[in-house]
């Protein structure tokens, strides 16, 4: 994934970790802020004209339990706006086409529940009576 625009905000992210821990310029940290800032709201703006409300809910949603997927949607459809895929206003029924498209991208997590109920059935406290 060769993104320019993922490769900035990482150098920016960069340059910001290293002047709060390198103890540098304090004008620049806070000039990296407020362009990270106006980052944020150039993004919500881009999001909020290429989303219908029910699409913008639903991804906030999917932002609360999933961070780093709605983070992938958010940036795809910022580059998709940005050079000019998207014609009209990107309904719910859309979204979840690029969530599914999304999730066959990234990898599947196997991580599962084993639970023995023979252990716990054999530990009985009545047996002590």
């Amino acid at each position: 994934m060769n993104d320019p625009e993922l490769e900035r905000i990482r150098q920016q992210r960069l340059a910001e970790l290293q002047a709060q821990h390198g103890g540098g310029d304090p004008n620049q940290a806070k000039a990296q802020q407020e362009r990270m800032q106006a980052m944020e709201e150039a993004k919500h703006s881009i999001l909020s004209q290429a989303l219908s409300q029910d699409a913008r809910t639903r991804l906030n949603i999917i932002k609360l339990s999933k961070p780093e997927k709605a983070t992938m949607v958010e940036n795809m459809i910022c580059r998709m706006a940005q050079m000019g895929q998207l014609s009209t206003k990107i309904s719910e029924q859309e979204l979840i086409q690029l969530l599914e498209s999304v999730n066959q991208q990234m990898p599947k997590s196997s991580s599962t529940v084993k639970f023995d109920r023979r252990r716990a059935a054999l530990d009985s406290d009545e047996d002590d009576l």
